[in-house]
């Protein structure tokens, strides 16, 4: 049995929106997680991103229990020395109630590039409108999950149109060697050649080479 690893074709993006008026935030901030995640899908696998967008409304109506808005602090430290500050969570949701939410969910994400990826599916308005109706989210309740329709269907790829083929290019025609051409002019006539003189036998030139001296008899 091979263990199976989700493909890129098999992960299908979906949009839901959840109102937060009234919600406990950690409640609320454990189940966006495991929706950015992607953990109530069965393809969900621990090192991808798996997970849907998530869209937060009404985040200033947000509540937390127990009297966290007096106990709880936020810290956040410059780097320099002494440089520590902490503000309390009733001043924080008074005044970033978007800054609240998105802190408590990157908390409970990955704290690696994987993280700093699944964090920005996640978009929290403080009022009611959000500017993402074109992506047609669907209302989530907390603790009912989505049904999983299981892996879409792979789409059909577009026919590659095949490249116009060009007409061979047409042969330059040979040319005719000059003497072939039909000239409209008449053809002039060769000059008649003068009669030459037959010439002279030229005489035997004389040698000067003397002749060999008879021997004398003794």
């Amino acid at each position: 049995m091979k263990t199976y690893s989700p493909k890129p074709d098999h992960i299908e993006r979906r949009w839901y929106v959840i109102d937060a008026s009234g919600l406990v935030l950690g409640r609320l901030s454990s189940e966006i997680a495991a929706i950015l995640r992607g953990k109530h899908k069965p393809i969900y696998a621990p090192h991808m991103d798996c997970g849907d967008n998530v869209i937060v409304i009404n985040a200033d109506l947000i509540e937390v229990t127990g009297g966290k808005e007096a106990k709880k602090i936020s810290w956040r430290h410059s780097g320099y020395p002494g440089g520590i500050k902490g503000t309390r969570y009733d001043k924080l949701m008074a005044e970033k109630p978007v800054f609240v939410i998105e802190k408590a969910v990157r908390g409970m994400l990955p704290h690696n590039r994987l993280g700093r990826q699944l964090i920005r599916k996640l978009h929290v308005v403080a009022g009611a409108e959000h500017p993402h109706k074109a992506q047609q989210p669907v209302p989530y309740t907390l603790g009912q999950p989505p049904a999983w329709e299981g892996i879409p269907a792979k789409k059909p790829r577009p026919e590659r149109r095949s490249a116009p083929t060009k007409a061979p290019a047409s042969k330059p025609e040979a040319k005719e060697p000059a003497a072939t051409k039909k000239s409209s002019a008449p053809a002039k006539k060769p000059a008649a050649k003068k009669p030459t003189s037959a010439k002279k036998p030229t005489a035997a030139k004389k040698t000067t080479a003397r002749k060999p001296a008879a021997k004398k008899e003794s």
